[in-house]
């Protein structure tokens, strides 16, 4: 992507100068956060109801450890971050205003390890997540290079696209779908709860493409390849994929992000059109997401 010269977002919390210890995590609790560290942008609600108790001790000990240098890779990546977090308010701000709403920018915290938020404590092994209730996004930047190495979906816009989806759940939460998301989870069964968080999470997809697609219009930051990272990324981290790998089986009733070609073709959709009409992935029948 051509950054060079764009602002920086005053919206970033960076904590990764405090060394904080991974909160504990064993038996079942472990498999359930080895997991989502693939799933990248989940609801953390669901993400830390699963979490271990011991996490928020870890936390409040390593929370006291100050004063960690940050490498030049951190450096750079907290720098992209911040300028990618400042064009998703570039390009919600007056799409917001289009339909005669007010964009409220999400903050985005930079952590190491372990950090605690209004969601709950969480280690890096949760992924990054938005936490609707203090409305922040929260990234450890080492989860950049887990996307090279293990989702093999490397690059300056998967990277992106990564931060994109989860202002995304920001953009849901503006516009009521996360509340009225937490009105249906005490009111149907699990699996179509889950069904409800497949059709979120895509519209999170939809809402990243949104994006890419005005700031490719707005200021024609992409490069040739960037799109082709953007949809690997997308077709990386579905849960049909991640399962196979993890167990060898897929279990459907189980997924709460959507197969590997949902999450691409959703994404691609909101690129092409950069609609938000077209965003309605919870009135169409759930066999034809």
């Amino acid at each position: 992507m051509r950054l060079g010269g764009r602002r920086q977002s005053e919206h970033v919390d960076d904590r990764r100068r405090r060394r904080a210890a991974p909160a504990a995590a064993g038996g079942v609790g472990l498999l359930l956060m080895a997991l989502v560290v693939w799933m990248m942008g989940g609801n953390p609600l669901q993400v830390l109801q699963n979490a271990p108790q011991g996490g928020g001790q870890a936390v409040q000990q390593g929370g006291q450890q100050v004063g960690a240098e940050l490498t030049a890779e951190e450096q750079a990546a907290g720098e992209f971050a911040s300028t990618i977090l400042a064009s998703t308010e570039d390009v919600w701000t007056p799409l917001f205003a289009q339909s005669g709403k007010t964009y409220r920018p999400a903050e985005m915290v930079l952590f190491r390890d372990a950090v605690q938020s209004a969601c709950g404590n969480a280690s890096s092994a949760t992924g990054p997540f938005y936490c609707p209730a203090d409305e922040k996004v929260y990234l450890d930047t080492s989860f950049f290079d887990q996307m090279a190495r293990q989702l093999n979906a490397p690059g300056d816009f998967a990277q992106a696209y990564v931060i994109a989806h989860e202002v995304g759940h920001h953009v849901q939460n503006l516009m009521g779908r996360t509340d009225w998301m937490e009105q249906q989870r005490r009111r149907v069964s699990k699996t179509e709860y889950n069904r409800l968080s497949v059709r979120l999470e895509l519209q999170a997809d939809y809402y990243a493409g949104v994006w890419a697609h005005h700031e490719q219009a707005r200021f024609g930051s992409l490069e040739e390849g960037d799109i082709r990272e953007g949809l690997d990324a997308a077709n990386a981290i579905g849960d049909d994929r991640l399962q196979r790998q993890a167990t060898g089986r897929v279990v459907p009733d189980s997924f709460t992000h959507g197969t590997s070609e949902q999450r691409l073709r959703w994404f691609a959709a909101g690129l092409e059109s950069g609609d938000l009409s077209g965003a309605d992935t919870f009135s169409m029948p759930y066999e034809r997401l």
